[in-house]
């Protein structure tokens, strides 16, 4: 009995190992390694070098700047989050009391490689201004390329057994990684000032205001599996939309002043609950995030942030991880910290298995 378990974990590693093998040559030539980004180092650098095998988490980067249609700049987010996480923020997370890599073992696959990217673009105004055809043709490929290569690269992630984890760019990626993740049946957990469900905005289907309307309306997920947290901006259509749809929301308003009900409800609605973290950074305050494209005031402090994110309950399971709209100005470095130190904190969990 001893030898035939042996033989049989033998046979599980041998095709764990293969499967992380083959997911790897699928994944690599999608990528600029993160030594040759920007930034020009690994998500939270350190001497121990973690392999793709051994590695429990993958983190990639898409730096895409298309469709924000306020302040530019989230292009840098991955630049600004390895940067700030490699040469900034020691990795022991002090109120855990314990390194983010005592917790997870994270490998860093880098940037994906995207054909054709244009920051921003010309639009028709109400003079009938002829609208830049080339720039809305560029926006329309790399949304068609990111939209076709995201839910690639997260099922092999997930069928690999590792923990997607992509660090953007404008809010628009997360309808691809949520997609790609919805026959899990996940609950997702949405940190946002912005409801981000209009149906189309400034003529674009899918754009930075909407992914959370075409991820219900296309039907990968029920309203009743989204909770809002920090909402504070919104117009009237997309409110109904959440309302008709069942979605659970707690603005900044319900936090700021009750914010125990939200730590109560979120520990009893994730017991043992498969979920997902989509977490734009301008759920934070005014303050807090210098260089975000749409920052807006009455916000979350990093203290609230980190007791919702302690209050999901142990027996949860993350299977997918997002931090968005992160930006990089004038060498402004702050928001890259603030990212740095939210994505510490998630990933110290026990929800994350």
């Amino acid at each position: 009995m001893v030898n035939s378990l042996i033989v049989l974990k033998k046979e599980e590693n041998e095709t764990a190992t293969t499967s992380s093998d083959a997911a790897l040559e699928f994944l690599q030539p999608l990528f600029i390694v993160p030594e040759k980004t920007k930034a020009g180092y690994s998500f939270a650098d350190i001497p121990l070098k973690i392999s793709f095998k051994e590695s429990s988490v993958v983190v990639y980067g898409i730096p895409v700047d298309i469709t924000t249609s306020f302040g530019k700049g989230t292009s840098g987010g991955p630049e600004t989050i390895r940067l700030t996480s490699a040469r900034q923020t020691e990795t022991f997370i002090l109120d855990e009391k314990v390194d983010i890599y005592d917790k997870v073992k994270i490998y860093d696959l880098g940037d994906v490689k995207i054909p054709t990217q244009t920051e921003g673009g010309e639009r028709k105004d109400e003079d009938g201004e002829k609208e830049n055809r080339q720039q809305i043709g560029n926006i329309t490929r790399t949304l068609s390329f990111l939209g076709k290569t995201i839910p690639k690269i997260t099922s092999i992630l997930y069928e690999a057994k590792k923990l997607p984890v992509m660090i953007g760019g404008e809010h628009t990626l997360s309808y691809y990684q949520m997609k790609a993740l919805s026959s899990e049946k996940p609950l997702i957990i949405h940190f946002d000032a912005h409801r981000d469900m209009k149906p189309e905005y400034d003529g674009m289907r899918m754009c930075h205001t909407t992914p959370f309307y075409h991820i219900i309306n296309d039907g990968y997920i029920s309203g009743k599996n989204l909770i809002q947290i920090g909402i504070r901006q919104t117009d009237r259509q997309e409110n109904n939309m959440a309302e008709k749809n069942g979605v659970v929301t707690f603005d900044a308003w319900d936090i700021h002043n009750r914010i125990d009900n939200l730590l109560v409800y979120l520990r009893r609605a994730t017991v043992d609950k498969k979920i997902y973290i989509s977490f734009d950074i301008d759920v934070y305050d005014l303050p807090y995030v210098p260089c975000t494209g749409t920052p807006e005031p009455f916000g979350l402090n990093p203290f609230e942030v980190l007791q919702i994110i302690k209050s999901i309950d142990i027996s949860a399971k993350l299977i997918g991880l997002d931090i968005v709209e992160v930006a990089l100005r004038n060498g402004d470095y702050r928001e890259g910290t603030m990212a740095t130190q939210t994505l510490f904190r998630i990933l110290s969990q026990n929800y994350v298995k």
